[in-house]
């Protein structure tokens, strides 16, 4: 029996209005999407075509003005506000260009964060936190503030921070987009290794060599999509041997 989809759109459309109710701009324009659990899936498109408003929907930080949305089962298109914030909290891991780390926070507070707002008691998140960071390979840093690390090691924090609470999926927004090549590469191989463990990705990039690395590439144009391709993943780049907490 095939397995549900982790994520199921269906006609989705995004509008936005000026004050007096007349259309300013119609992001997106009537989105068929299916992606299954444990995929690895690039978003791409020129500026405009509706990636960044596609992504704030999949990530519950906006809603449809039509359509349906469903994630890991749960009807999202008709949820309130505090309800899309339970399911963010829940069940999707964000991981940002600009690493949106708290500066006056250790970084192992910086990965409690999310653990807090769900109301854990602190020696289970502390836990928790230790062991994501461990996994991203800062478990030697714990009380260091995001300004005493590289960018590198920022954006790994950023990832122990979303996965820290377990979650459905992991969207990533331009994940390397603040970071040198070598880094950045770095930083791409540590997500093609929580992808090899299961997690589903989905990653907003509008780097080429980037979205290769993932299973399959949808690219959007004037809000809608254009393309929807597998992509041969026998051209991913080799492993590193360099330093990883570079």
């Amino acid at each position: 029996m095939p397995q549900h989809p982790l994520i199921q759109l269906q006609k989705v459309t995004k509008t936005y209005f000026r004050p007096d109710g007349e259309i300013l701009v119609e992001a997106l324009r009537g989105i068929d999407l299916s992606i299954a659990r444990g995929e690895y899936v690039a978003i791409m498109g020129p500026s405009g075509s509706g990636k960044s408003t596609l992504m704030n929907l999949l990530g519950c930080l906006d809603q449809p003005t039509n359509g349906f949305y469903e994630l890991d089962g749960e009807q999202i298109s008709t949820l309130d506000d505090q309800q899309l914030s339970r399911i963010r909290g829940q069940k999707i891991g964000f991981i940002f260009q600009a690493f949106n780390l708290i500066s006056e926070m250790s970084i192992l507070e910086n990965v409690e964060v999310p653990l807090f707002y769900q109301g854990m008691p602190r020696q289970k998140r502390r836990q928790l936190a230790m062991k994501h960071l461990d996994q991203v390979g800062l478990s030697n840093r714990l009380t260091h503030r995001p300004r005493e690390l590289s960018g590198g090691q920022q954006q790994r924090v950023a990832i122990a921070r979303a996965l820290v609470t377990s979650p459905s999926m992991v969207l990533a927004d331009e994940p390397t987009g603040n970071l040198d090549s070598k880094t950045g590469m770095a930083i791409l191989k540590l997500l093609d290794e929580l992808h090899d463990q299961g997690m589903t990705i989905l990653t907003v990039t509008h780097d080429d060599s980037v979205a290769q690395r993932c299973q399959r590439s949808i690219h959007l144009k004037d809000g809608l999509i254009d393309r929807d391709t597998l992509n041969d993943l026998h051209s991913k780049a080799p492993p590193l041997t360099s330093d990883l907490n570079r």
